[in-house]
């Protein structure tokens, strides 16, 4: 997993309850991320001599051990620095290792495998004079405790997890309405390619669009292109949309993935098929190499509440799933809107694993950047919907508006004597008709700059997108 993006939260707003233990301790902790974090560490501040939880840090672990010195004075900055922030400094962190096991591997050796990783975040932690006050091995069903010499709670063997929904700790967070919606595996697999049989079909369409939209936005007139290609992908987004808002009044597009090849049937799966049905490989093909347009991408980033911004999450996910090699990258896009859509409706935790999974498809994308960063430090969503909306309402009154004017100019120019009409044609001068803006200058700013190729280059990898 990428090691340079992390995932935080602030504070928990839940009903206060008292956790007793690392047996409590390991039961609480996906209650306090939304996810089961599998292959992840976590960083959890404490407060107050009642050990408050306050913001939290999560980072998948570091495949190679030469990383994990890094890695742990990373996340404890990162972790103290957001917390001095709020001016509430931690008085203390608790560590969580979770690992599922390799094959052959038990959750005893996965935790031994891990300890010098914990040892180093605990040094690390104390380097800035704040003391880790447990340190926990989550595996193979087992929870194992780096700091409790005690054998009696703590067996070097490992002690069960407790039954899931069972605790205090899930029965007060039913109560409080937070879902725990599976492990963070099972989310990110809704945000990836399936490796299906439907993947050639949809590579294809993808070298098919971006060898007839690559050139549309190329050549000709500067700006007119791109311009002709955002119209035509908001078209065709937003008659998607509408697929999804009542996905039984419309029949399976052609070319569509069939659900019984997309993903097995029950739950969340059989959903995510039906979804995948909905879409063309044509249509998603051409969708995803629209959105690489910054304006475009925008434009469509103000489909965030009501019906528009559930049935928008559902649709980036299925472009983000259509991203397949060697178009990787270009899932940069539509995984950044499904964290914008999840954030906006209030899904947080989905919000936090499309943004991460955005900026694992491209470090560089600073719309993922920005978003992971605000939604990471607890900021309000409302300030940026606000933003959108003011931008969508000055579009529309700009349109509504212009028709207008078009006509109270030809009514003034119908209008004019003969004799003023003869006075624009003298020798030498040009007719009013003839002084129209230069080619490719839009009347509404400055012509958009020349994107680089986004066709997939012959090694795999693909070229750089002309906005982020």
């Amino acid at each position: 997993m990428n090691a340079n993006h992390h995932e935080s939260s602030g504070p928990s707003r839940t009903q206060r309850i008292t956790l007793r233990g690392p047996a409590e301790l390991a039961d609480a902790l996906p209650f306090m991320l939304g996810f089961h974090p599998t292959d992840s560490v976590v960083l959890v501040a404490l407060h107050g001599e009642r050990g408050r939880f306050g913001g939290r840090v999560r980072l998948g672990i570091p495949r190679s051990p030469r990383e994990w010195a890094s890695t742990a004075d990373h996340l404890a900055e990162c972790l103290v620095e957001s917390e001095d922030r709020r001016g509430d400094r931690p008085d203390g962190i608790v560590v969580f290792l979770c690992q599922d096991p390799e094959p052959g591997e038990t959750g005893s050796r996965v935790m031994e495998r891990l300890r010098p990783f914990a040892q180093r975040l605990r040094t690390a932690c104390g380097a800035l004079d704040i003391p880790v006050y447990e340190a926990l091995c989550i595996s193979d069903g087992l929870y194992f405790s780096y700091c409790c010499p005690d054998d009696r709670c703590c067996p070097p063997g490992g002690t069960p997890m407790g039954l899931t929904g069972t605790s205090v700790t899930a029965a007060t967070a039913a109560y409080a309405g937070v879902q725990v919606r599976g492990s963070l595996r099972d989310m990110q697999a809704r945000l990836k390619p399936h490796g299906t049989a439907a993947d050639e079909a949809q590579r294809a369409a993808l070298d098919e669009a971006a060898a007839s939209i690559v050139p549309r936005i190329l050549e000709g007139p500067p700006g007119q292109g791109r311009a002709e290609v955002r119209e035509a992908t908001l078209h065709t987004a937003r008659e998607i949309l509408r697929r999804f808002a009542d996905p039984a009044a419309r029949a399976e597009p052609s070319g569509g993935v069939a659900a019984a090849d997309a993903r097995p049937s029950g739950g969340v799966a059989s959903a995510d098929a039906a979804d995948d049905a909905l879409i063309g490989t044509e249509e998603a093909a051409a969708l995803i190499l629209g959105l690489q347009d910054r304006d475009t991408r925008d434009r469509v980033a103000e489909w965030m509440e009501g019906w528009e911004g559930a049935a928008a999450l559902r649709l980036w996910r299925v472009l983000a799933r259509r991203c397949v090699t060697p178009y990787q990258e270009h899932a940069a896009a539509p995984l950044t809107l499904a964290g914008w859509a999840a954030w906006s409706t209030g899904d947080e935790p989905t919000a936090r694993v499309a943004l991460g999974l955005a900026l694992e498809a491209d470090p560089e994308y600073v719309f993922a950047r920005l978003l992971h960063q605000a939604c990471n430090e607890g900021l309000d969503p409302e300030s940026l919907r606000s933003c959108l909306r003011s931008e969508r309402d000055s579009r529309d009154a700009t349109e509504q508006a212009a028709p207008a004017s078009s006509r109270r100019v030809r009514t003034r120019t119908a209008a004019r004597p003969q004799s003023a009409r003869q006075s624009l044609r003298k020798p030498g001068r040009q007719t009013g008709g003839d002084r129209g803006a230069p080619a490719g200058v839009r009347p509404s700013g400055p012509a958009t700059g020349r994107p680089r190729s986004v066709a997939p280059r012959h090694d795999g990898q693909r070229g750089s997108r002309s906005g982020r």
